[in-house]
């Protein structure tokens, strides 16, 4: 490794996240930023609460939300998701970016609505039941998001190049 890549936050591809801490935040926090190109060419992003399920997130929302019309023109979307207000230490980040499928059928509402709700709602089976209900309701989608790239960031790792620092930095 050249100096360079030490005496400067410049370069940070070495400061990926492991695995092992990519698997504890996707499974700790429940929302991320989804993020789209909406119909001018601009990328524009919410957050929403997704549901990691086969090496996929599945999130949901209302036909008539603008995000629906736009990943139904143009498949590719991404999401952002980060250690803020978690459990998990320091300050961590993944971001994937991939392709969506949208669902309105009876058989994948059947599956994710309880499923979702019991995810989200997992220690009040009143608050999750009542979600559900919420949830199952005529015009509302199934976003079917299959990553195909992920980017991660532990700043554990970059907070190493100055240690003088992270002895005083609490993210690290």
């Amino acid at each position: 490794m050249s100096a360079s890549t030490h005496d400067s936050y410049e370069d940070l591809t070495e400061c990926g996240l492991s695995p092992e801490l990519e698997q504890q935040l996707v499974y700790t926090q429940r929302e991320g930023v989804f993020m789209w190109t909406n119909k001018g060419g601009e990328a524009f992003g919410v957050v929403m609460s997704y549901l990691p399920k086969d090496g996929k997130f599945w999130l949901t929302a209302a036909e008539r939300r603008q995000r629906i019309s736009a990943i139904r023109r143009f498949p590719r979307a991404s999401l952002c998701i980060n250690s803020a207000g978690s459990k998990v230490p320091g300050s961590r980040t993944i971001t994937y970016k991939g392709s969506c499928i949208v669902h309105d059928d009876r058989e994948t509402k059947d599956w994710f609505f309880p499923e979702f709700a019991r995810y989200l709602r997992p220690d009040d089976e009143v608050a999750s039941s009542t979600f559900q209900k919420f949830l199952d309701s005529p015009a509302r989608v199934i976003i079917e998001f299959t990553p195909d790239y992920k980017l991660g960031f532990d700043s554990a790792l970059m907070w190493q190049r100055s240690p003088e620092v992270a002895k005083k930095n609490i993210l690290s």
